[in-house]
């Protein structure tokens, strides 16, 4: 039986950037007072073979806490254990203003670049991301305030979530920095990346895959119509092989694309966490794995 290519535990976060886990985790609900339990988590991840970390500067009013919540709270984990720091490679986004929504001027940008140093605590970013499109700013101001930034050494690298290749390509062209990553939604249910342009300029350009909602937003976990569970019903067959969760069959499917997109795991529990190392346990044929994109197709390929 032939397998598609295993993915690495490991690879650039860019070309000629840090090393980092090929699977990140998330922060999106990273969240609380208690810092020692914050702390525990990100030494889960730590423990579970994870360096990358992907957090925003959004996060914590979905959570029902301050803008820059989970910033703060991951600066008051360094605090308290100061040795953090250079075990993480730490992936932030921003260019979401309250009540606006989307701001991506050159004034802008630079503030919420020192806002998200200043709240974590450190002195730059490995990869800093444009959250979502803001079409009222001209590529040039954008581009300009992201090579800025990182002359300044404030940014490793910049990159984009939730943009359509062509934005990319408007963006690249007024930027003297190369886009380095999207950020797109991408699971074994939510497969419109294979399909927009996303994936392929990723190819084409070499560009990194962070995929968010790897689980689709939970559905993928708790099926709730026929799709769904046709999805669910295939992860299932895989796991049930490889003797692993279905969470751990959708992140391997993910991984085995040939752009290698890093799923963001976005659970928060320990226990939890420690099983990402299964998502590198399962393996793929080709027809197994053209078989969940059928499912999540809800059609037959052409």
């Amino acid at each position: 039986m032939t397998y598609l290519p295993a993915p690495p535990a490991q690879r650039p976060l860019y070309s000629g950037g840090p090393a980092v886990s090929s699977i990140a985790w998330g922060m999106w609900r990273f969240r609380g007072d208690d810092v020692a339990a914050a702390e525990a988590r990100v030494q889960a991840a730590l423990d579970a073979g994870v360096t990358l970390f992907d957090t925003a500067d959004i996060y914590g009013p979905d959570n029902g806490e301050p803008f820059g919540a989970a910033e703060v709270l991951l600066g008051r984990v360094f605090r308290a254990n100061p040795g953090l720091k250079s075990k993480m490679v730490i992936a932030t986004k921003g260019g979401i203003s309250m009540g606006v929504p989307y701001d991506s001027s050159a004034g802008y940008i630079a503030s919420a670049i020192d806002a998200s140093l200043s709240r974590m605590g450190v002195e730059q970013v490995a990869l800093w991301q444009i959250h979502r499109p803001d079409v009222l700013t001209h590529p040039s101001e954008v581009g300009a305030a992201l090579t800025a930034a990182h002359k300044a050494g404030k940014i490793g690298a910049a990159g984009v979530s939730n943009f359509t290749a062509a934005q990319v390509e408007a963006l690249a062209a007024h930027c003297e920095i190369p886009i380095v990553s999207h950020q797109p939604e991408f699971s074994p249910l939510v497969v419109s990346a294979l399909s927009d342009g996303v994936m392929d300029q990723a190819l084409a350009l070499n560009m990194t895959v962070l995929a968010w909602s790897p689980l689709a937003q939970g559905r993928i976990a708790e099926p709730k119509d026929e799709r769904a569970r046709a999805v669910a019903d295939a992860l299932d067959a895989k796991a049930a092989e490889a003797g692993v969760s279905r969470a751990a069959a959708a992140y391997s499917w993910i991984l085995a694309h040939p752009a290698r997109p890093i799923p963001i795991v976005g659970t928060q529990t320990p226990a939890r966490i420690a099983e990402i190392p299964q998502a590198y346990l399962p393996r793929w044929t080709r027809a197994e794995w053209y078989g969940v994109l059928v499912a999540a197709l809800g059609a037959p390929l052409p």
